[in-house]
Order: structure tokens, then sequence, then C-alpha cells
């Protein structure tokens, strides 16, 4: 195990909505994602995605978003909360774009989600809080693109999450693989 971290929140919607209402609990099903959740599924749900191969594996079952980004874009004026930016469980005390992919995260008692990529933020974050998005998508000193806009998982073993759960992470073999785009 290397690090801890904490669940601020869980949040899941139906619909195909930006934001998703914070719940009490979610339920992770192990290969699909969040009961009842709209991009919960063997193959993506995410809408630009079926539109170009709709049986691609869904590598985004589900979406986490640390804390820490919010007390961030709060510095620059944005106000933004647990689910805002349609995540389904939200985080402190992680680095979680520091994590390399095939992290394993063991949340609460039994749940277990392996990391696959990083979330690829798109136009929807200005129409939720204009200019939102340069905040979440930027550039380093080389000219490359940082994406901060939480990482994506799918779920390895099924369980109730729950604010307060602990987060244990597994760090893969090494050589570790940097996150990318999912």
């Amino acid at each position: 195990m290397s690090g801890t971290g904490t669940v601020v929140a869980v949040s899941s919607s139906g619909e195909h909505s930006f934001s998703k209402p914070n719940r009490e609990s979610v339920t992770l099903l192990a290969g699909l994602g969040v009961e009842g959740d709209a991009h919960a599924g063997q193959t993506v749900k995410h809408r630009s995605r079926v539109a170009k191969d709709p049986t691609q594996p869904n590598l985004r079952q589900v979406h986490l978003i640390h804390e820490e980004l919010f007390a961030e874009v709060g510095e620059a004026g944005f106000t933004v909360g647990p689910g805002e930016l349609g995540e389904n469980i939200t985080t402190c005390g992680l680095d979680l774009l520091g994590l390399p992919t095939g992290t394993l995260l063991r949340i609460g008692a039994e749940a277990v989600v392996e990391v696959t990529g990083l979330r690829n933020p798109c136009f929807q974050i200005d129409g939720f809080r204009r200019g939102l998005l340069k905040r979440v998508v930027g550039r380093d000193e080389d000219g490359s693109v940082v994406r901060r806009a939480g990482i994506m998982g799918v779920v390895r073993t099924g369980g109730v999450v729950r604010p307060g759960d602990t987060i244990g992470v597994e760090l893969p073999a090494e050589p570790h693989l940097p996150l990318e785009m999912v």
C-alpha cells in the first residue's frame, strides 16, 4: 500500500446530466460502475464515445475528483462543490492525478476501483461555469496539455461507498505508466 485518502462525497445520476446529486451512499458493481448511474456498463456510455464506437470497453465507469481542486479553482473565483463536475466520488488527501495507470483504490470495506486514466474535460464545463475549463485544462512549461479534472476507473470489486470511507492506494508493479486521457 502507498498512501491513504478519504471519501468526501458520493454522487450519481441516472440521466446524462453534467452535475450529479450527492447521495448517502453509492453501490459499485464489478465490471459495470455505479449502480443506477447513466455511465454504468461494460461498454462506453459517454454520448460522444457511443457515437464513435458503441462497442468500446467502458474505461470510464467511475469518475473521481480530488476536493483540493475545488479550493484551487475557488481561489480564482469559481465556486464548485462535490458532484457538480459530474464525478461519482470526491476524494481528499490523495494525489489522484499523480497515480499511475493500473493503481488499485480500495474504497471502504469492499470496493476496489482500478485507475484507467485521466478525465478529458470538455466544453460543458464552461456551460457550468464560464471560464472554468481553462482552470482544469492547461499547458505545462513544455507546452504539453495538463488535464486536472479528475481520473477515471473501472470497478474490479463491488461494494457500498459512503462519505468518510477510507481510500487505500495499491500501486501496480513497476515500471509505472503515467495516466493518459481515456
